[in-house]
């Protein structure tokens, strides 16, 4: 097979990957560009925790991806299956070999249901649930409003996560319905954590607690949820202090998988240690090849895997990439911006905004920690068509 050859090769056609595709279409003669992605389908996931709570049905957060293909970028639907940075190529499991001038990497992450014994053969079965499948989402709305008495347990892994307000949200959602339906007597919420807090975050950190006190949500934290007994409703966590297995009853378990770099990623020349692309924090140039960048959820940034953070990353990373094309230095940095929209209930929600040093980055003219319904239809109904319409469309 005849080895095909790009200026730019974007591996993976997610949020990152198509809305860096949208802005370099723009600079670049049409046919330069190609991106490998082998999902005929692209989801809006930030809009999962919502369709977990009953409010949309799970197809509002799919696109067909050949519909986001910007217009003069060429599609290759495929696997990358080995790098060779040093030569500048790439392979994939069906097409060949692919040479490149730059090479972006937007893989996201790869979520590992079999890390937690017992997890993927029940999903969607017994009481288990997880927002983070779209096979599995809708199984949240089912669990959550068909239960009457008992224990619903919500779980957030010690490893790094995208959507790091996520499976607080669900959690606060579900109190919420429980509370509006008249069963928070009859139904204890429990929130058990791998993290050391509630939040990274100071500001946010107390007011997320304080919330959690106020409903009576029960929260754990270095617990990290190891083994599901599906068959007797039993979670076992390994306390992270004392390395301790505790078992945890419930009626109802909403799970947050464990995640991490693909493994693809982690065998090849161009990782860390622990398997992220390894890419200087604020230049998102790759530290020993520099034809090569990356952002978003696969890549270094020692930031929260958010879909605002990658928009905050793209513009930063394409307008470096264009310089080195230029042969001009690189000037434009990343501060570690993310934004976290948390959903506290039906109606309210906060507006989390940082970046690296953990220093608030808040961009509204009033407390963001405070629970408003004007963030709530931020969440719901704008971030939804800027993502779709703006972001993916190299606008926003």
């Amino acid at each position: 097979m005849t080895e095909q050859h790009y200026e730019i090769v974007i591996v993976g056609g997610g949020a990152a990957g198509i809305a860096a595709a949208a802005r370099l279409a723009k600079e670049l003669p049409a046919g330069s560009i190609a991106i490998i992605e082998p999902s005929a389908d692209h989801y809006y996931q930030s809009l999962w925790t919502l369709v977990g709570a009953g409010v949309f049905p799970k197809e509002a957060s799919q696109k067909d991806t050949a519909m986001l293909i910007p217009k003069d970028c060429d599609w290759i639907r495929d696997a990358v299956t080995n790098f060779d940075p040093e030569k500048s190529k790439l392979s994939t499991k069906q097409s060949g070999k692919f040479s490149y001038e730059y090479l972006i990497i937007t893989v996201g992450l790869q979520i590992n249901w079999t890390d937690i014994k017992g997890l993927s053969r029940n999903l969607g079965k017994k009481g288990i649930c997880s927002n983070y499948s779209y096979k599995s989402v809708e199984s949240t709305w089912e669990n959550i409003r068909n239960l009457s008495k008992g224990t619903a347990l919500f779980s957030q892994p010690a490893s790094p996560i995208k959507g790091d307000g996520a499976p607080q949200e669900i959690t606060y959602l579900a109190e919420d319905y429980f509370r509006l339906s008249g069963q928070t007597n009859q139904i204890n919420v429990k929130f058990f954590s791998g993290m050391p807090d509630i939040f990274p975050v100071k500001k946010y950190a107390e007011k997320l607690n304080s919330l959690c006190d106020q409903r009576g949500i029960q929260k754990t934290f270095l617990h990290d949820l190891v083994e599901v007994d599906a068959d007797n409703k039993v979670a076992i966590f390994k306390d992270l202090d004392s390395n301790e297995l505790n078992s945890v009853e419930y009626d109802f378990l909403h799970v947050t998988p464990k995640m991490g770099p693909p493994d693809f990623i982690k065998k090849s020349l161009l990782s860390t240690e622990a398997g992220w692309v390894d890419v200087d924090k604020d230049t998102m140039q790759h530290n020993h090849f520099d034809n090569v960048f990356s952002c978003g959820d696969c890549s270094s940034l020692p930031t929260s895997k958010t879909a605002a953070a990658i928009r905050a990353q793209v513009p930063i990373m394409v307008r470096n990439i264009l310089s080195a094309r230029d042969g001009l230095p690189l000037v434009d940095y990343y501060n570690g911006y993310t934004s976290c929209s948390i959903v506290t209930g039906y109606g309210r929600s906060m507006l989390a905004e940082f970046d690296y040093d953990l220093s608030l980055r808040e961009t509204l003219p009033f407390d963001q920690s405070t629970e408003r319904m004007s963030m709530y239809i931020l969440k719901k109904y704008i971030m939804p068509k800027l993502y779709w319409h703006g972001m993916l469309k190299g606008r926003f």
